[in-house]
């Protein structure tokens, strides 16, 4: 190795090594030991959490134990992963001749912790790749499913334009005495389904569109006008109720989220220490053997 001296304040002679003290042979190797055993871990703990989490209604862990599980998981790969690549760095980089030990130490703790560092822009990239492809095709899918929705709207009769065909037809049940069997004219459930989806999207349905609607089921079924009014209310409060479920998960799905990055952080900040950790203990196991 070239040396080079140079003068010092106190006028002395100082011996400076002419190559950097970073070793990135060690560092990489070890950055793809942290990669691949996470990728490992990773892949065992979505086995374990999928045998886990059953469909059926009382089986299975509950989300918040699901929850708590996967932080602790997160929390093991990091310890595992960045310890085991932080040794691998300590061990693989060259010996240090002439340096004071509290030098090597700090040497050591500095690869480990870049190791730890290179794996983890690794796989962020990695993430952010596949959350770019999942994000786009999520966008065509929605804006395929919008126009198909525009277009459905304007079919035949039969289309649900947004609501389901169940409960429209609810709106046109005969009543008891069969009267309402005999239709004539146009067939309401278009017009009506175009008036329902409209209603959704507005957050509401005006008073005057559930008046139309009750007289509209009215002379198709041959009900009463109250109990025509009755039914769209009650088909109006089931697509109120399901609006309020999908926004009730959507915010579920916020609160999970906001939680999987929390726990994300703190599994990589200890990441980060148990690889410096383990790049000392490795650079020293090094020394001394």
């Amino acid at each position: 190795m070239q040396t080079t001296t140079m003068p010092t304040d106190r006028g002395t002679l100082e011996t400076e090594a002419s190559v950097s003290a970073v070793s990135w042979a060690a560092i990489i190797g070890g950055a793809f030991v942290i990669a691949a055993v996470t990728m490992l871990l990773l892949a065992l703990g979505s086995g374990l959490s999928l045998s886990s989490v059953s469909p059926w209604p009382g089986s299975g862990v509950s989300a918040t134990s699901f929850t708590v599980i996967t932080a602790i998981w997160l929390i093991v790969v990091q310890w595992l992963s960045a310890g085991l690549g932080g040794y691998v760095t300590g061990r693989l980089r060259t010996h240090w001749a002439g340096v004071h030990a509290h030098e090597v130490f700090f040497r050591d703790t500095a690869h480990g912790l870049l190791a730890w560092a290179v794996a983890s822009v690794i796989g962020f990239g990695l993430l952010a790749s596949a959350a770019s492809a999942v994000v786009g095709g999520g966008a065509k899918a929605a804006g395929n499913l919008a126009s198909s929705a525009a277009s459905g709207a304007a079919q035949s009769a039969g289309s649900s334009g947004g609501v389901d065909d169940y409960f429209v037809d609810q709106l046109f049940r005969s009543g008891s005495n069969g009267s309402g069997n005999a239709q004539s004219g146009q067939d309401p459930r278009a017009e009506a389904t175009r008036i329902l989806a409209m209603g959704i999207q507005n957050g509401s349905v005006s008073d005057g569109d559930k008046t139309y609607l009750a007289q509209l089921v009215a002379a198709r079924t041959g009900i009463s006008q109250d109990d025509a009014s009755k039914r769209v209310d009650a088909l109006i409060a089931q697509e109120q109720a399901a609006q309020q479920k999908a926004k009730a998960a959507a915010d579920q799905a916020r609160k999970a989220a906001a939680s999987l990055s929390f726990y994300t952080f703190f599994s990589m900040l200890i990441g980060a220490f148990i690889a410096s950790a383990a790049g000392a203990l490795g650079g020293r196991s090094r020394d001394m053997y």
